[in-house]
């Protein structure tokens, strides 16, 4: 039965999924921008018998009311915080995707006490480049003139060309949850992540382990950015893909879910 779950921070609801709460390990999964918890529900279904495992919908996301006109990383990660305690968490293994990742990371730099081990899928711990503050400003245009179009034009863009035609049913899937984000939504994201420090210190002196996923051919994330920062960490595994773009736990599902697994059990 699917535990989802909610709770009331400053007025608002937050909404998260908890599954197989008998477990002493925990994972926590964070999705990317514009997505909500269901983007992980394969992975969810695949550790429900072996982890606990808590999905969480960001601010502005799926069932998770907006909160103001920008959501900082910071801020997101405090509301990953309150999902904790409503649900009795002290320790987890936390991966993001993408946002998500940056997500995760502001939660390392705020509560390391928390926990065991961290996973970033197509994420990084740079802060923004002027270019790519100028970009995230030219979103926010697109999504106030066109918000369907420019959803409809972004999704594709974040697979690889190879994958497209085999991966159509998961696209339309992440369309239709992109579909949901609200306009103030959209923007407050973008204007949190264009606003998000550097965690490069963060990801260097981490006392947990770290996993690294990336795609090699991800056209937001250069590789050797990518394998740079992969550097950084005491201890770190990285898994690179081939044929792979911005949506690797997608893009190559069932290579990734026993590699993860592993390393979570590993991080208890």
């Amino acid at each position: 039965m699917e535990q989802h779950r909610t709770l009331t921070v400053d007025g608002r609801t937050v909404h998260y999924r908890d599954e197989g709460r008998h477990h002493t390990q925990t994972l926590v999964l964070l999705h990317g921008f514009m997505q909500n918890l269901d983007v992980w529900s394969s992975y969810v279904l695949s550790y429900m018998n072996d982890l606990r495992v808590i999905t969480v919908d960001l601010p502005g996301h799926g069932l998770t009311n907006t909160f103001c006109d920008v959501h900082t990383t910071d801020f997101m990660a405090g509301i990953v915080k309150e999902v904790l305690n409503a649900a009795g968490v002290e320790q987890c293994v936390m991966v993001g995707h993408s946002m998500g990742g940056y997500v995760a990371l502001a939660f390392a730099e705020r509560y390391p006490y928390c926990l065991r081990g961290l996973g970033l899928i197509n994420s990084h711990a740079m802060a923004d480049t002027d270019a790519h503050r100028t970009a995230r400003q030219d979103v926010c245009q697109q999504v106030k003139e066109n918000r369907a179009g420019y959803i409809l034009g972004f999704v594709p863009s974040l697979f690889d060309d190879s994958c497209r035609a085999a991966l159509s049913k998961d696209i339309k899937e992440l369309q239709d949850q992109c579909l949901e984000t609200t306009e103030r939504a959209i923007v407050a994201a973008q204007r949190g992540m264009a606003q998000r420090p550097s965690r490069i210190a963060t990801l260097a002196n981490l006392d947990v382990p770290v996993y690294f996923v990336y795609g090699k051919n991800d056209p937001r994330i250069p590789i050797e950015l990518a394998v740079t920062q992969t550097l950084l960490p005491r201890r770190a595994e990285t898994l690179l893909l081939g044929n792979v773009a911005h949506m690797a736990f997608l893009e190559e599902r069932e290579y990734l879910k026993p590699r993860l697994l592993h390393f979570v059990q590993n991080c208890y």
